[in-house]
């Protein structure tokens, strides 16, 4: 009798991973991937900045870019999460660029790819559906990718392609969210001819420290947001991106629903049903900071509550929760703002449990 094939196990990032690894829960596996975050970090930048090949697909990209043309981020989840700080820093010096669903330009908005100049396409896998698809029919566009699996589709499909250097994950987004948003500013950067090194090294000093001291924190943060009905993100720019992140992390790992809005988006609309019931987390940072401190303001006049995470001192109160954070180069507050979803989230399944145990092998991919 024929011995059955069995298929190969699709290990996340292609590795397998440890036995110790295997065995974690999902709150030990979001602790431990959150930790490794300010190492990773410092890996791809120093990569970025001296490794040949890297260098090298730096540079095509940005001959790339001089052709006339908006410039596309196009992701899914938490790529499309972390693509806001590449656009939103070419926006910022009067380049046309926006962060784009990769399901919704592949079904609507192919019909016009031909007048982008570049499209930058982020996947953590490398095996999403709908990016290997586009990556299929683009052939005649101009494409890079930024991707976290060198063994991936994605990755064999791709001729300019940046790496998230993140190792394997097995939790949330939390260590892809974080270098896939660096890979982001750092090609935007390279593309604009902006020096980043500088900035990228003191944003590390910046973003080790407010891990260790928001997770410290962690426990006080979870106990201003227990009983809420609903808890809702605030943040315009980069940190909008690192708001919608922000939601996922906690849904994902928590199941409470939580939702992730532009300043704009929330104040014309979700503002209205804010009462005792309700907390809002308000990215007040980079240069529309006062716009957050003005919504925080209307939120707590409506009887909410709110997480007010800004690069300024406040006094808390039984309805304000401030959380400081230092100051950091627009557009790199899309990664430091995440930390405080990050503790909140780890405190929350430390109470009350994980909802999504550790993923080791990839599923299906299907649309």
């Amino acid at each position: 009798m024929q011995e059955e094939k069995r298929e190969k196990p699709r290990w996340i990032g292609g590795v397998e991973p440890p036995a110790t690894l295997i065995s974690a829960t999902g709150t030990e596996v979001l602790e431990y991937e959150c930790r490794q975050q300010p190492q990773l970090l410092y890996d791809l930048i120093q990569a970025y900045n001296s490794d040949s090949e890297i260098r090298s697909q730096l540079q095509t990209l940005s001959q790339l870019f001089q052709k006339s043309g908006p410039v596309l981020f196009l992701g899914m989840g938490a790529s499309y999460c972390s693509s806001f700080s590449g656009s939103t820093l070419l926006q910022s010096h009067g380049r046309m660029s926006f962060s784009v669903d990769a399901g919704e330009w592949l079904h609507y908005a192919q019909s016009t790819w031909k007048e982008a100049a570049l499209s930058i396409l982020l996947t953590a896998s490398g095996e999403s559906a709908e990016l290997v698809e586009l990556f299929r029919t683009g052939k005649e566009q101009a494409l890079g990718l930024i991707c976290n699996n060198p063994a991936s589709t994605c990755w064999n499909l791709a001729q300019n392609r940046l790496p998230v250097l993140a190792g394997p994950e097995y939790g949330n987004a939390t260590k892809t969210y974080t270098n896939t948003a660096a890979a982001s500013i750092i090609l935007a950067s390279e593309m604009l001819g902006l020096p980043w090194q500088r900035q990228a090294e003191n944003v590390l000093k910046i973003y080790a420290e407010a891990l260790n001291r928001l997770f410290s924190q962690r426990s006080e943060l979870e106990s201003f947001c227990r009983g809420a009905a609903n808890i809702e993100i605030i943040g315009r720019g980069a940190a909008y991106g690192s708001a919608v992140m922000s939601a996922l992390c906690i849904r994902e790992m928590s199941g409470f629903r939580a939702a992730g809005h532009t300043g704009a988006g929330f104040k014309h609309g979700p503002n209205l049903d804010v009462d005792s019931t309700h907390v809002a987390i308000v990215y007040a940072v980079g240069r529309a900071a006062e716009l957050g401190f003005k919504l925080s303001e209307e939120c707590l006049r409506r009887g909410g509550k709110v997480v007010l995470v800004s690069t300024e001192n406040h006094q808390s109160t039984e309805k304000l929760f401030p959380v400081h954070l230092e100051a950091v180069p627009e557009p790199w507050e899309g990664i430091t703002t995440q930390l405080v979803a990050q503790a909140l989230t780890l405190a929350w399944i430390e109470r009350n449990g994980c909802r999504l145990p550790p993923r080791f092998q990839y599923g299906k991919m299907e649309q």
